[in-house]
């Protein structure tokens, strides 16, 4: 890799870090930033490509953002030449946001002993796309109304279900919730000690993101979590994210306010991403490693892996 490229990479992982450094200073947490906005309320989900698939990791966190800061109201996003493949046009003057797409690709050197030798090598590429309300001309559907989202009852079900499907073993009781890894079950308060069902389904997202951690599910090393508060913070940082995309999945509206421990992680999550201009990448793809797990262990993803 040229110098050249190597420093245009920085500049990405710079450029998004900052970003998301600035939202933490002020005291904002820009995965939690969608549930609050007006432009969202009653129906909050991941960013769709054109096609209709969810966006994943980082770039859940990215286009949820701008379309806060922007007021974006489609769920939709697409780069210039998909509109444009599409018989529409980007209005003039509009500005795009920006995507990241992370791969790998392999290079044969030859080493000093004049052996051929493989080298595994990470390359991330930075795109542009809009949302749909920044374009015109687009087939109708893409202007129509979410469909009406369920009724708060059928989707609570929904929630109690998909977590039930994992399998975590979950006991009731006391004023803490926290997974504990010696014993492999998350610990909650009663339901009925949350000031309302969508907080409770949060917090329960939240730790059931903390118990996919263990070594016989992902491996994630937790052994320094109550020794080191940056390790702590990091996987806290993984995990919010993670569970605010689980509950983007699962349609809920989850709690509006951190909690008070989580609250102050905010500054150590600045100090973290400042020092670290990887660490939100690694954070996020983790996070997506975690979601795609617990959506992994449904009954319905099952049935698609016999079929395939």
């Amino acid at each position: 890799m040229n110098r050249k490229t190597e420093t245009a990479r920085i500049d990405i992982y710079a450029r998004i870090t900052d970003r998301i450094v600035a939202d933490l200073e002020h005291g904002v947490r820009p995965w939690v930033k969608p549930w609050s906005a007006r432009n969202m309320t009653g129906r909050v989900s991941r960013p769709l490509r054109h096609n209709g698939e969810a966006y994943t990791g980082l770039n859940v966190l990215l286009l949820w953002s701008e379309s806060v800061a922007c007021g974006f109201t489609s769920a939709t996003w697409m780069t210039l030449r998909q509109a444009n493949e599409l018989g529409a046009h980007v209005r003039k003057g509009e500005t795009g946001a920006t995507v990241v797409y992370a791969s790998r690709f392999t290079k044969t050197e030859t080493d000093a002993g004049g052996a051929e030798i493989e080298r595994d090598i990470p390359f991330l590429k930075a795109y542009t796309v809009f949302n749909c309300d920044q374009i015109e001309g687009l087939p109708d559907h893409y202007y129509s109304a979410p469909e009406a989202i369920a009724r708060p009852l059928e989707r609570i079900r929904h929630a109690d279900r998909f977590f039930d499907n994992t399998g975590a073993v979950v006991r009731y009781g006391g004023n803490q919730a926290y997974y504990s890894p010696p014993t492999d079950h998350i610990q909650l308060p009663e339901p009925a000690q949350f000031r309302d069902v969508a907080s409770f389904i949060a917090i329960r997202a939240h730790e059931t993101l903390h118990w996919t951690s263990a070594a016989h599910r992902l491996n994630r090393d937790l052994s320094r979590y109550h020794k080191d508060r940056r390790e702590r913070a990091f996987e806290e940082m993984l995990v919010e994210l993670g569970a605010a995309m689980i509950c983007a999945d699962l349609g809920i509206v989850p709690e509006l306010e951190p909690r008070p421990d989580h609250a102050a992680y905010i500054q150590t999550w600045a100090a973290i991403l400042g020092s670290d201009k990887r660490a939100i990448f690694q954070a996020a793809a983790h996070a997506q490693r975690a979601v795609a797990y617990l959506h992994g262990l449904q009954p319905q993803a099952a049935s698609d892996h016999e079929a395939a």
